[in-house]
């Protein structure tokens, strides 16, 4: 559960990722795309992470990496 400072809040299950055809992680931890390009390489984007005893954000990954995406309504 990710709460915001007006008391909103979302579910993000640790689902882990995929590397190929094998997935890793899963219940342990998550990573989540944001839809932020990294500026400076178009093929990388920028993620949040969290696991045991961290979360924030985690630095920009190659976009085919297999991360989890939160769809939000406009």
């Amino acid at each position: 559960k990710v709460s915001a400072s007006n008391g909103n809040w979302i579910f993000l299950p640790a689902a882990g990722y995929r590397d190929g055809s094998s997935s890793s992680g899963v219940g342990s931890y998550g990573g989540y795309w944001s839809s932020q390009v990294y500026s400076s390489y178009v093929y990388y984007a920028w993620r949040v992470y969290f696991g045991s005893g961290y979360r924030g954000p985690d630095g920009y990954h190659y976009r085919y990496d297999g991360f989890s995406v939160r769809p939000v309504c406009p």
